[in-house]
C-alpha cells in the first residue's frame, strides 16, 4: 500500500474536511460521495479523477482495501463531484495498472514515485437529483 494506515486516518479525521471542499472544483480532483457498508452514513472522500473515454479512472492512493473502495464495490457504485458537475459512477472495477494507462504524463509521474499502481474504474453519466 502507498501511503500508511496512519496517514489515511489523519486525513480522513482532519485534512479532508478541508481538501474535499477544494477537490469538488480542483482540475483532477473530485469528491466521491459514498455510502457506509455497514452504519449507512453517507461519506465524502476526496480523490484524484482522471477522466477516460468510458468514464472515469480513479487512483487508489491507499491501495484497493480502503473503506471508502469497500463501500463503493459493494454499493455498484457512488456520485462523483468533479469540476462543478456532478456524476453517477457505476460498474466499479478495480484494476492494477503499473503503466498508468489514462493518466496525464505529471501525473503518472507521481504516482510512479509513491507507488501507486491500483486504480478504480468507473462508467459515468450526468447525475439527476
Amino acid at each position: 500500500m502507498p501511503f500508511s494506515k496512519r496517514l489515511a486516518r489523519w486525513n480522513r479525521v482532519g485534512l479532508n474536511r478541508i481538501t474535499r471542499h477544494i477537490a469538488s472544483w480542483a482540475p483532477g480532483f473530485g469528491v466521491i460521495r459514498h455510502q457506509g457498508r455497514r452504519s449507512g452514513r453517507v461519506y465524502e472522500t476526496p480523490v484524484n479523477v482522471f477522466m477516460t473515454a468510458t468514464g472515469v479512472r480513479v487512483a487508489l492512493t491507499y491501495g484497493a482495501d480502503a473503506d471508502w473502495v469497500k463501500n463503493v464495490l459493494v454499493a455498484g457504485g457512488c456520485r462523483l463531484r468533479t469540476r462543478s458537475r456532478e456524476l453517477t459512477l457505476t460498474e466499479p472495477r478495480v484494476v492494477h495498472d503499473p503503466a498508468r494507462r489514462g493518466v496525464r504524463r505529471l501525473e503518472s509521474r507521481v504516482l510512479g514515485v509513491v507507488d501507486v499502481a491500483d486504480f478504480i474504474d468507473f462508467t459515468a453519466q450526468p447525475a439527476f437529483s
